[in-house]
């Protein structure tokens, strides 16, 4: 995923939260916030301790990634995206994952129709 496409800073993600709407489901917790002046959206990424340990969280980390990649053309542009992990995601296989994401954009209206 290009630099462009992702949160980085604290700042940024605090924005989402304070500003932005939610939806979660069983394996994942999906903030997200319109942003009038980009011309894509961004991804932030959060996975707690309480998923694993590092090898664990890194993957459950290109997991989501690789689905935002893979559903990059059916996502709406001008969106700040978090997305947090939650316990039964470190259960999940790639695939698994990729349907969470698309689920929760869907249900938030952030997929392209």
């Amino acid at each position: 995923m290009k630099k462009a496409f992702r949160i980085k800073k604290n700042r940024e993600f605090q924005q989402v939260f304070k500003n932005g709407a939610s939806f979660a489901n069983r394996q994942l917790v999906i903030y997200y916030l319109e942003k009038k002046d980009q011309d894509h959206y961004r991804v932030g990424l959060s996975v707690s301790k309480k998923i694993g340990n590092a090898v664990v969280r890194n993957q459950m980390k290109r997991y989501l990634r690789q689905a935002f990649i893979e559903l990059s053309e059916e996502i709406k542009a001008r969106y700040d995206i978090i997305i947090i992990a939650r316990q039964p995601v470190r259960d999940c296989d790639f695939h698994q994952v990729k349907k969470s994401v698309q689920h929760l954009l869907f249900k938030t209206g952030l997929l392209k129709k």
